[in-house]
């Protein structure tokens, strides 16, 4: 990952992969950022601030009349909050985080196997335990080719998704083991830089595999009708 890459550039990389790994529309430029078509029930719309300034959060938050908006804005909670108004919920914080691909060759727990596959730019991953039982899953979207820092060779982008383990298979090395794998199949694939952006509980995972962390992220949702509070997070 180019140092020199800015938090807007690996954002637009981000969001390129991830709309391929959810099949979303393709990103649509705003003065202030993207907005995407995401067309789920509990997440219609999808805007994406890389540099949240106030007028804009402001002018946003205020037109927004449908609810299950979302606002993904890449700075502090506590700056944002304040300019927003009634109806609008915080969802957990995330965390924009960078990683340069390497091959990689995870051993695989005993009682575990893994299987993988590649469609339509998404890669997949999926841990079963020896009869088969659900343990783990974890998805990635590969981006087009994005310039970084500059850059106008850049090899295509890989951004992890979804990655998720079953409570009863946590603190077994699975997160690992994802999280490795779907990075091998990456590089495997072309892909020389990976972004996602996780929660609080799976930046620690990040970090120990190598992941830098480049910008906190707020999330925020919209639904008048709804009670204050949080709903299960997913960046």
């Amino acid at each position: 990952m180019p140092d020199e890459a800015t938090v807007p550039e690996l954002v637009r990389a981000w969001i390129g992969g991830w709309t391929v790994s959810r099949g979303a529309a393709d990103p649509a430029p705003e003065p202030w950022g993207w907005s995407i078509d995401v067309g789920q029930p509990r997440h219609v719309w999808r805007h994406v601030l890389p540099a949240p300034a106030e007028a804009d959060v402001r002018k946003l938050t205020e037109g927004t009349t449908v609810p299950w908006t979302w606002l993904k804005l890449f700075t502090e909670e506590e700056r944002v909050l304040p300019w927003v108004g009634p109806g609008w919920h915080q969802d957990v914080p995330g965390y924009l985080m960078t990683l340069p691909l390497r091959p990689e060759h995870p051993a695989v727990p005993a009682g575990y196997r893994i299987t993988t596959w590649h469609r339509g730019g998404t890669v997949r991953a999926l841990v079963r335990t020896a009869d088969g039982a659900f343990a783990a899953r974890g998805q990635l979207g590969l981006a087009p080719a994005v310039p970084l820092g500059g850059r106008t060779d850049a090899p295509p982008v890989a951004v992890p998704d979804q990655i998720e383990t079953a409570p009863e298979h946590r603190r077994r090395g699975l997160g690992s083991l994802l999280m490795r794998t779907l990075q091998h199949e990456a590089h495997a694939a072309g892909a020389r830089t990976a972004l996602l952006v996780g929660t609080t509980e799976g930046r620690a995972l990040y970090t120990s595999l190598g992941w830098t962390l480049r910008s906190p992220m707020a999330s925020l949702w919209y639904d008048p009708a709804t009670p204050t509070g949080r709903p299960p997070g997913g960046s």
